[in-house]
């Protein structure tokens, strides 16, 4: 037997530890879907959908169901483009990570050209439906520079600074501010009110998931808060201060929505409920940071922003004080001339 024909080819190694990973032989389909990262997209389009469905219930005259559709359809493509890119740029680094070595790209079943012209034209393809569609180019535009920020900044930026993190959570809280400036054009008080709680959400999340993996982390050459704190009481103590943080920019809404459409009881106790949810489960890793108790903090946190959205459209959804009704043809006698002098 020959040299070349003693080495296993990487697409050849890669299905066969995809084979041994999932039980089933992978496709080209798969992979390209599996590029987009269709679990986080989940969560994503969600996102998109609720501040395109919160934009309707506060300016009612301006939503139709159509442009739910296209900011739902196009953000999806720009997100699966996001993610393609990105897993162009990491695929060194995924293939040192066991969590993400049989992926796509360092698995060598698709190569790097491939993820990304795919990437390039799910991108363009989003950014132009938003584009064209919407009555508002507010959209496409943000669309774009979030694709832009997540690959070209926050990527390379994760073998930089820990303080990656925090830089990734801006471009990370767009999602429903695309569905919302899908519907209004305008970045106003309510936009404003969901970018600061999913940015200050994403930080305590991110920290749980990054302790969870923080020895894969180190050895990809990641620059991880998780990787210098071997102790884990900077990563708790992060967590629990950001999950203070959230708890007040959670009342942003009753500042910054408005007068008539500030949340009632229904959001103000739901989402404090969940944010004290979120709070216990980081003081207890903060207590004892183990891997058990982060994997516990991460579930309160994909539970939290989901029942904060639920809860502030549930009370979005209540009707509008009615205007005092007046009494039948009272306005009709108000406005009627005084009788002549013939008919007194």
């Amino acid at each position: 037997m020959t040299e070349a024909g003693a080495t296993a080819s990487p697409t050849i190694t890669g299905t066969a530890h995809s084979i041994a990973q999932t039980g089933r032989k992978p496709s080209v389909v798969r992979d390209f879907i599996e590029l987009t990262k269709p679990r986080i997209a989940v969560l994503v389009l969600i996102s998109v959908a609720a501040g395109a469905f919160l934009a309707g219930e506060l300016f009612p005259h301006r939503f139709h169901w159509m442009l739910l559709v296209h900011a739902v359809v196009g953000s999806g493509l720009v997100a699966g483009g996001a993610s393609a890119l990105n897993q162009v740029l990491e695929r060194k680094t995924d293939g040192l990570m066991v969590r993400t070595r049989n992926r796509p790209l360092p698995a060598g079943r698709l190569t790097p050209m491939a993820a990304t012209w795919f990437g390039i034209i799910l991108g363009v393809l989003g950014t132009a439906e938003l584009w064209i569609f919407l009555p508002s180019p507010a959209c496409a535009i943000t669309a774009l520079l979030t694709l832009l920020g997540y690959v070209l900044i926050y990527t390379p930026l994760k073998t930089v600074t820990d303080l990656n993190t925090i830089i990734g959570a801006a471009p990370g809280a767009t999602p429903p501010i695309l569905g919302y400036l899908a519907v209004t054009g305008e970045m106003d008080g309510p936009a404003w009110s969901l970018f600061l709680i999913l940015f200050i959400w994403q930080i305590p999340h991110f920290l749980a998931i990054a302790w969870m993996y923080k020895d894969q982390y180190a050895a990809a050459g990641m620059r991880m808060l998780t990787v210098r704190d071997t102790t884990g009481h900077s990563t708790g103590l992060q967590m629990v201060l950001y999950c203070l943080a959230l708890l007040t920019v959670s009342l942003s809404p009753v500042l910054l929505f408005p007068p008539d459409r500030r949340p009632g009881m229904v959001y103000l106790l739901g989402s404090m409920l969940s944010g004290l949810m979120f709070l216990v489960a980081a003081i207890r890793f903060f207590r004892n940071p183990t891997v058990l108790l982060a994997r516990k903090a991460l579930r309160a946190s994909l539970l939290h922003w989901p029942l904060v959205l639920a809860f502030l459209l549930m009370d979005q959804a209540r009707p509008l004080p009615e205007t005092p009704a007046i009494p039948p043809f009272a306005s009709d006698k108000a406005n009627a001339p005084a009788p002549s002098e013939e008919t007194k």
